[in-house]
């Protein structure tokens, strides 16, 4: 009865702030990453958070940044917690999102992870674009155009253009960002083709009469023979101003191993009439009627 008394009597000056010495003394709060960083009070709300909802207290900062013990008690020394930059801080990532395909590795992906270009290049993990997929930290637009500034003038300032955020148009709409070196980053379809038939579904064939071009596949491997992919002042976003000049890249008997027979005889090319090809030839791409592409 006695000890009960004492254990009550305790708990009561306990929670009037006295303290008692007969009783055991109340331990102070150990420190925690949120007293200094506020991100992590909305931590919880981010997919790394979710994944690391079971963690008790600060172990899911710890599973990327390390033991966070002697970087509080020096009052937050960055140089005793662990860092996300360089490529030091992409390896850490990487533990978890070391994804490698046949055309897709983050690791020795064509955004290099180096010193100047990590994963905290583009993602933010704290501190994503609120509107944004992946972790992005800006607008997907405003972030390639960062770096990729020549691509992304062309599409502000050209005539014809890939016009981006019209019907979910993005960058990654036709390329992979973790992309494998070598292969321009290009996001191809399932059938391995180009990403523009993604889209130009209609130019895919096969043909009977397919249009030979320098590349394997014909016009519908090699759209770039023809065509800026970006941002053109040409039509069609072709890469001439004239569909003759064009054409003549091929079929001309002036350019050494021409890929294209030449115009007949009756095509006196010195002749307005006669200069925009397609006005008869209007299968360009392939037909399944025409040798000539002319239906």
């Amino acid at each position: 009865m006695v000890k009960r008394f004492l254990g009550l009597t305790g708990l009561v000056l306990l929670v009037l702030g006295v303290t008692w010495i007969g009783g055991p003394a109340l331990a102070a709060d150990a420190p925690s990453c949120g007293d200094c960083h506020e991100q992590s009070k909305s931590f919880g709300a981010n997919p790394h958070g979710r994944a690391a909802c079971d963690l008790p207290g600060d172990a899911a900062c710890a599973s990327c940044h390390g033991d966070g013990k002697a970087h509080m008690e020096a009052g937050g020394d960055a140089s005793l917690i662990k860092g996300l930059r360089g490529a030091d801080g992409s390896e850490t990532c990487l533990t978890c999102h070391d994804v490698t395909t046949e055309h897709t590795s983050y690791r020795h992906g064509v955004h290099g992870v180096n010193d100047t270009v990590n994963c905290l290049t583009c993602h933010s993990v704290h501190t994503p674009h609120a509107k944004e997929p992946k972790l992005l930290a800006k607008r997907q637009t405003e972030l390639c155009a960062s770096c990729h500034q020549g691509p992304a003038s062309a599409m502000r300032s050209k005539a014809y253009v890939h016009h981006l955020d019209r019907g979910g148009m993005t960058c990654a709409s036709c390329h992979e960002p973790h992309g494998r070196r070598g292969e321009g980053a290009l996001k191809l379809t399932r059938q391995g083709e180009a990403p523009c038939l993604s889209c130009h579904t209609e130019k895919r064939g096969p043909f009977v009469y397919e249009h030979g071009g320098p590349t394997t596949g014909g016009m519908t491997g090699g759209c770039l023979t023809c065509h800026e992919p970006h941002g053109s002042n040409n039509p069609k976003m072709l890469t001439r101003s004239r569909v003759d000049l064009l054409c003549l890249e091929c079929h001309s008997t002036l350019a050494a191993g021409a890929l294209g027979s030449q115009p007949p005889a009756t095509h006196n090319i010195s002749l307005p009439r006669w200069r925009n090809c397609t006005t008869c030839h209007v299968a360009v791409h392939g037909s399944n009627r025409s040798p000539k592409l002319l239906k």
